[in-house]
């Protein structure tokens, strides 16, 4: 079924993994063109100064403090967008970490910490949006990686992950697709993007954690 998509500004996005990197500079796009905003992280500061910043250039905002590796905060996301603006169109699935080192040196448990926010966490959004979105149409954007078609040494577990990733969002597609279901599924896979990314990574190599150049600006 072809889905014709509403205008930006008559849109409400949500955004998870809003309060830096691509999330941020999405909702701040986003906001610009006009559409309302849910956005989420486990940064609730840095989520409180977004939703100020948008509000005071004249858009509509509210931020929600979740970890998407829980399914309920997931669920808390949806309603909180259901509870403010009646719903949603579009739902961004951007929050992920990653783990920098030797696969032989990272403890399963940071493993298993990170499927669980890159693989688990898009799995809750996807599941969530498209409860919602198969009824009145939208679309479904997850955030994969250059790191879904190949690996990066010292990377293994990330890009394990967001392999993982684009098999789930393909299988999501093509189910959709054979519903008939008026959902658009996009996966973006960008190359190293100027973000805090490393910083926020765990590092178990000897020094410090850097992007592969070239490092893109995520503004265009």
């Amino acid at each position: 079924m072809k889905t014709k998509l509403k205008k930006l500004s008559n849109q409400v996005i949500v955004i998870t993994g809003a309060s830096s990197g691509i999330g941020l500079v999405t909702a701040r796009m986003a906001a610009a063109q006009g559409a309302r905003l849910v956005l989420a992280a486990r940064s609730e500061e840095a989520l409180r100064q977004l939703v100020a910043e948008i509000k005071e250039g004249g858009g509509q905002a509210i931020h929600v403090v979740a970890d998407v590796s829980n399914q309920d905060d997931v669920r808390h996301i949806a309603e909180s967008a259901k509870n403010r603006f009646g719903g949603f169109d579009t739902w961004v699935n951007n929050s992920g970490v990653s783990i920098y080192g030797k696969i032989e040196e990272v403890p399963i448990e940071d493993m298993r910490k990170l499927f669980e926010t890159n693989f688990w966490g898009l799995v809750y959004g996807s599941l969530e949006a498209t409860k919602h979105l198969k009824q009145k149409g939208g679309a479904i954007i997850n955030i994969g990686s250059i790191l879904s078609e190949t690996t990066a040494i010292l990377q293994t577990i990330y890009s394990a992950s967001k392999h993982a990733v684009k098999g789930f969002t393909d299988g999501l597609r093509m189910e959709l697709e054979m519903d008939e279901a008026p959902v658009v599924v996009t996966l973006i896979k960008p190359a190293a993007i100027d973000t805090p990314y490393p910083l926020h990574a765990k590092n178990y190599m000897e020094r410090e954690a850097q992007h592969a150049p070239p490092a893109y600006a995520p503004k265009p």
